[in-house]
């Protein structure tokens, strides 16, 4: 829709991707049907006409926008100016006031030149010296009417004449205030910024900042320290490449870079267009407020979970070639120490089974769980594996039915939070934003913020990760936010006497040995089983049937206690008939008769002669501060490499999966054919993550794969091997697609 427009409107054109053009409108006339304009940043340009159905068509096509901030716009008060810019001032208008009200004869050519020509006769009639030339008053009032044609636009910039903001020259000594623990060996002066610095850090803002991603200016700073600051390379335990740092006094601090930015970079316009693109430019800006602050006594008092959809597009674990869509990432945060306690990464929800399968992680060992994902921690890196007192969650999954029975059988209260009041679970909140800054920069298949627009590109033909090697990524998330120290955490007079540093882990192991009482331990297994929902099932001669269907079970107290025999002799009632079960939707393998007080269960295993529904489905503060910035600068050199390493460790796997992908790529599939199969391909996957997602209790212990592995290292094509052989599978398909199989 068009936009009326108005004299000193500023209109922005977009004239490449990295240079853009604002003009204000200096005059209208009075059919609508002509403006004036004029280049507020020009340094000899002078007003030029222009057809106003040409801006505003520019403006319906997004090629131009009215620029909201005026540059020049400022409220100045005569008792705040010098007497020397009040001369200035009131000397250029006296000048040119006779000249700027004859609108519109001043903008054109032909009567302006005539009309400077008698101010200037007029003007040094009797004078011999200090003449007036055109020059002058040319530049008086291009400066009137490109900053807002008003009186005060001609005050001058005196205050751009000192040295302020200017390149110091290169000295020995360190420029800049001192730092307040420079006296400490710990903690060195510091380096001066140079050239050469400089030189990076335009480059570093050019790569990893003026770009579609949108990084943090911090992301951009790490960025720039692992790529540019390092003295050699080393490789860890899984041969994954990590930079070797300089020493931390040789690398300019990121208040530095910071101060370096604001100084030359900042320059709004060409950031936001550089990030947002044009069409974008100044739409949205807006403070995200939220609180967490509730009652917390110590770890387990209340845990936050949400979930978010991540903005990444995955492929198929099955065929590469398979865009299966966006994964759901459930978080799990213990209040009190900022512990992440559960996560899921699936294809679940929003909804219970995500939910579910994230309180369930909440209980399992994470030592053994990372090894699923072949990624090796101590237990002291992630060591929680207990139920909170009380869960805060959101209206929808959190509330009903499905989890009444967490409150009678594990003693975990639910707390929804109130319509509306996201705010509430403001600590998961801002892990989701975390989360979204430490992948975008490197995850192919990204989804920005202009995704699905006109002229966006299709982030989903970018995909390169499948939901495994995404999982890992959160998981190694989720152990650097563990271990590492918090930015925001006031700790009470107890942990500043014990000088507990604000670590997660830190926290978590001083509130259990102080704050104990509110974490529940139990065994994994009743934890997943008063997760499970819970449906009627009947006793038949046939077995224990589920759901109204032809899906029978049996278990080792229905064949002692002659269940399916009294059935058929009709010797059960009504009420014995009938039994509570709780199941797991997505392994209909298997169903469990709960006890009554919830803590134990009998197994029953489906019989399925014909194989019919076998492994298929049904349907988660003076001094104070003072210590505290001593004991973050101290730490500092060690954060930021084990930050950088953590971003290896990403591209390392970033690298991994495309490799994989480009190495399965079926060239002859077309890019509307890929997308066209999202919803198919997606359900397959979903279907198959159910099968290795879905709960089995009273698992008997098997051989692990270190142990499998070891012992028969050279048939790695075995019939019972723990992985299906990706490559056969890809042949097979393309074998079937060759010959017109579905």
């Amino acid at each position: 829709m068009n936009e009326d427009l108005f004299v000193n409107d500023l209109i922005q054109w977009q004239l490449n991707e990295n240079n853009c053009l604002i003009e204000r409108i200096l005059w209208i006339d009075e059919g609508y049907i002509i403006a004036f304009v004029l280049n507020i940043n020009s340094q000899k340009g002078l007003p030029e006409p222009k057809k106003v159905s040409e801006i505003l068509e520019a403006m319906s096509e997004g090629l131009a926008f009215k620029q909201k901030q005026d540059p020049w716009a400022r409220i100045v008060r005569d008792d705040n100016l010098t007497d020397r810019e009040k001369e200035y001032r009131d000397k250029a208008w006296e000048i040119i006031s006779s000249l700027i009200v004859q609108e519109p004869s001043i903008y054109y050519r032909n009567t302006r030149g005539s009309l400077v020509k008698q101010v200037i006769k007029k003007y040094n009639e009797g004078k011999e010296q200090d003449k007036l030339v055109e020059k002058t008053i040319y530049g008086y009032m291009r400066r009137f009417w490109q900053r807002g044609k008003n009186k005060n636009a001609l005050i001058p910039d005196f205050m751009n004449s000192s040295g302020k903001g200017k390149i110091r020259g290169n000295s020995d000594k360190k420029r800049g205030r001192p730092k307040k623990y420079s006296y400490d060996p710990e903690i060195s002066e510091g380096v001066n910024v140079t050239e050469e610095d400089r030189k990076i850090f335009r480059i570093a803002i050019s790569k990893f900042y003026n770009n579609k991603k949108e990084n943090y200016l911090t992301t951009a700073y790490d960025l720039m320290v692992k790529k540019y600051y390092k003295e050699g390379i080393r490789y860890d335990e899984n041969g994954v490449i990590k930079p070797i740092l300089t020493p931390a006094e040789e690398i300019p601090t990121i208040t530095q870079f910071r101060y370096w930015y604001k100084s030359e970079q900042d320059d709004v316009t060409k950031t936001l267009i550089s990030r947002i693109g044009a069409k974008k430019f100044a739409l949205e800006n807006r403070a995200i407020l939220g609180t967490s602050k509730m009652e917390t006594i110590g770890p387990g008092s209340r845990y936050q979970i949400d979930a978010t959809v991540g903005d990444v597009y995955l492929l198929s674990k099955y065929n590469r070639n398979w865009i299966i869509g966006r994964p759901v990432i459930y978080i799990i945060i213990d209040v009190f120490s900022r512990m992440i306690t559960g996560f899921y990464v699936g294809l679940e929800g929003p909804s219970w089974i995500g939910a579910m399968m994230a309180l369930a992680n909440v209980a399992v060992n994470k030592v053994m769980f990372c090894q699923e994902y072949n990624i090796n921690i101590t237990e002291e890196e992630w060591c929680c594996n207990q139920m909170p007192d009380a869960i805060l969650g959101d209206r929808g999954e959190l509330a009903g039915m499905a989890v009444e029975q967490l409150i009678p059988n594990l003693h975990v209260r639910i707390e929804n939070t109130a319509s509306y009041r996201a705010d509430w679970k403001g600590l998961v909140e801002r892990h989701f934003r975390t989360i979204h800054e430490h992948v975008k920069p490197f995850l192919p298949g990204y989804v920005d913020t202009d995704f699905r627009q006109r002229g966006a590109r299709d982030y989903r033909l970018d995909a390169k990760f499948d939901i495994d090697q995404f999982t890992e990524i959160i998981i190694l998330l989720i152990i650097w936010h563990n271990n590492n120290r918090l930015n925001k955490y006031e700790r009470d007079e107890a942990m500043i006497a014990d000088d507990v540093p604000p670590i997660p882990r830190e926290l978590w192991k001083w509130g259990i040995a102080n704050r104990s009482g509110r974490l529940r331990t139990f065994p994994e297994d009743i934890v997943k089983l008063n997760l499970m929902p819970t449906e009627k099932a009947t006793i038949t001669p046939k077995g224990i049937k589920l759901r109204g269907k032809d899906m029978y079970y049996i278990c080792d107290r229905a064949e002692k206690e002659k269940w399916f025999e009294k059935a058929r002799s009709n010797m059960l009632s009504k009420s014995e008939k009938s039994l509570i079960v709780s199941y797991d939707i997505r392994n209909p393998n298997f169903i469990y008769l709960p006890s009554e007080d919830g803590r134990n269960f009998e197994k029953c295993s489906l019989i399925d002669l014909e194989g019919r529904y076998i492994n298929k489905n049904f349907y988660d503060i003076e001094y104070l501060l003072a210590y505290e910035e001593l004991q973050k600068q101290k730490t500092q050199s060690k954060t930021l490499q084990e930050k950088v390493d953590l971003l290896a460790d990403i591209e390392h796997r970033v690298s991994k999966a495309e490799n994989m992908t480009e190495a399965a790529q079926d060239e002859q599939l077309s890019k509307s054919k890929k997308v066209a199969g999202i919803r198919e391909h997606k359900a397959f996957e979903k279907a198959k993550r159910r099968e290795n997602e879905g709960f089995e209790l009273a698992i008997e212990e098997k051989q692990s794969i270190s142990e499998a592995l070891d012992s028969e290292p050279e048939n790695l094509e075995q019939p019972n091997s723990l992985q299906p052989n990706y490559l056969d599978i890809l042949k097979k398909n393309r074998e079937e697609h060759k010959h017109g199989k579905q």
